[in-house]
């Protein structure tokens, strides 16, 4: 019984559009984390663990790859990238017809991030 019920994945596959990986045994899915979790580990203090499962374990395309190659290399790991559903919801803005803007701290604005 219990052998039925045991997942495990290294890699699979992934949403065409949000990037995040598929759900379920019978895909080949990965483990879902949701907002219940999320609160969860923020309120245990584990910001490390929730940024690497919010991003590159789960859509952040750039960082999967770097952390990938860093990890074979055996240097350390990289900062994680903007994730694909950020993407989507500026997506969803500019289909309202609003125009954002990001800046960083300094006061510099993010250009290379919203991608035509």
């Amino acid at each position: 019984l219990v052998d039925d019920k045991v997942h495990a994945r290294a890699t699979g596959p992934y949403s065409l559009i949000t990037q995040q990986p598929l759900g379920g045994k019978a895909r080949s899915g990965g483990q879902r984390f949701g907002e219940m979790e999320v609160w969860a580990l923020e309120a245990y203090g584990a910001a490390n663990i929730l940024q690497e499962l919010l991003t590159v374990k789960s859509d952040d395309v750039e960082g999967r790859t770097k952390i990938y190659e860093s990890m074979v290399k055996g240097e350390n790991i990289l900062e994680p990238g903007t994730p694909v559903s950020f993407d989507v919801l500026v997506n969803e803005v500019k289909g309202l017809a609003l125009n954002m803007s990001l800046y960083r701290p300094d006061g510099s604005m993010v250009s290379d991030l919203f991608k035509e």
